[in-house]
């Protein structure tokens, strides 16, 4: 999945606005203008079509945890780059305050079975033995239960 992939996902299936979508990056400390977002979002082959960069999707990723955790003690997280699925997948477990349970029922509901273990290899350390990488599959498997969750129909 490509980074302007998943920001259209969360926009869609959370209903945000430009100007929504704006606030959160502004709540990481990211100043960003409604054109920019507008690019973001375009389709792959729209010639206005502008990549965002892994540090721009972590940045948009620590403002929606900020709007839905709060904001902690001390400065704002440096933005990760690179940027992997097993993060992505790491932040969208914060800002949605899920548990792993919760993450193996959406995983269940769009037919993909994961066991603890497995689920738990995707959290590790990147230099842990039983580290497993996130397939760009699995995380859209993640992406569409959460629009069956939030938009059954």
């Amino acid at each position: 999945m490509t980074n302007n992939e998943i920001l259209r996902k969360i926009r869609y299936i959370y209903d945000f606005s430009d100007t929504k979508m704006i606030e959160l990056f502004n709540l990481a400390e990211y100043e960003v203008d409604r054109s920019t977002v507008s690019d973001w979002l375009k389709k792959d082959d729209d010639p206005m079509y502008v990549e965002l960069t892994d540090r721009e999707l972590a940045i948009f990723l620590n403002g929606l945890i900020i709007e839905n955790r709060g904001k902690r003690e001390g400065p704002t997280p440096e933005p990760e780059d690179p940027l992997s699925n097993n993060m992505i997948l790491k932040k969208m477990k914060i800002a949605l305050n899920l548990q792993s349970d919760d993450i193996l029922e959406l995983f269940a509901s769009v037919d993909r079975k994961l066991s603890n273990h497995e689920l738990s290899a995707f959290f590790r350390n990147s230099n842990h033995k039983s580290y497993r990488p996130l397939l760009d599959q699995y995380l859209r498997n993640f992406f569409t239960a959460l629009q069956l969750k939030h938009k059954p129909n």
